[in-house]
């Protein structure tokens, strides 16, 4: 079996505490550290701008994955650059140009993914599954932390492994919403191989030992 990445999301930390948790999560056995970016727009929430994603990036000893859940994210690309992002995954349902941004973020440096929304299809990864690094499969609704986990998600995560088998392509498989201790396994066993997870490690008596308990499913 392939290594688990972890992604603990930043977003359920303590906002007042974030260099805190930035060093907990450097500290830990995490593989990145998860970026929400929201607009109040494309979800019903607005999370933090690039001042404070670069006060994060300063703090950090692991590389960050944004996450830009944004309305005109080609707008933004160099900003996650500039605030240390090594992967920027865009929202399907919102890229007229999927193909170019994809490129784009490329040519900034950092790794390229897709976001897929729990009602959307797979389909719309066909045409692009070859420019992809990573595709994150939302298994709650986005906008808000601590949702109930869509049970829905185990069958897109097989459908996208079987779509990157028959293309030839190693990607990431990127789980984001309601991750926990229980399902982890489960998701690892479907496919997935990195696993985004903000309530359940920061509401944790001990956020570093649930970080290695979930790296360890």
């Amino acid at each position: 079996m392939s290594e688990i990445l972890i992604a603990p999301s930043i977003l359920a930390a303590d906002f007042g505490n974030l260099a805190a948790a930035t060093h907990m999560i450097s500290e830990s056995q995490a593989d990145y550290i998860h970026i929400d970016i929201m607009d109040g727009n494309f979800v019903p929430n607005i999370s933090f701008g690039f001042p404070v994603t670069q006060a994060i990036y300063k703090h950090a000893k692991k590389p960050l994955d944004f996450h830009l859940m944004i309305n005109n994210p080609d707008n933004y690309l160099e900003d996650c650059v500039n605030s240390g992002a090594k992967i920027i995954t865009v929202h399907a349902e919102v890229c007229n140009h999927l193909n170019r941004t994809l490129h784009r973020i490329k040519e900034l440096g950092a790794l390229a993914g897709v976001a897929l929304n729990p009602h959307t299809s797979v389909d719309v990864l066909k045409n692009v599954i070859n420019d992809l690094d990573l595709v994150l499969i939302m298994s709650v609704n986005p906008g808000f932390g601590g949702q109930k986990f869509i049970e829905n998600t185990y069958a897109k995560v097989k459908e996208i492994k079987q779509l990157a088998d028959a293309a030839d392509k190693n990607i990431l498989i990127e789980i984001d919403g309601g991750v926990n201790g229980e399902n982890a396994p489960l998701l690892v066993k479907a496919g997935a191989n990195m696993l985004v997870a903000g309530s359940y490690v920061f509401n944790s008596m001990n956020p570093s030992q649930t970080i290695q308990s979930l790296k360890n499913p």
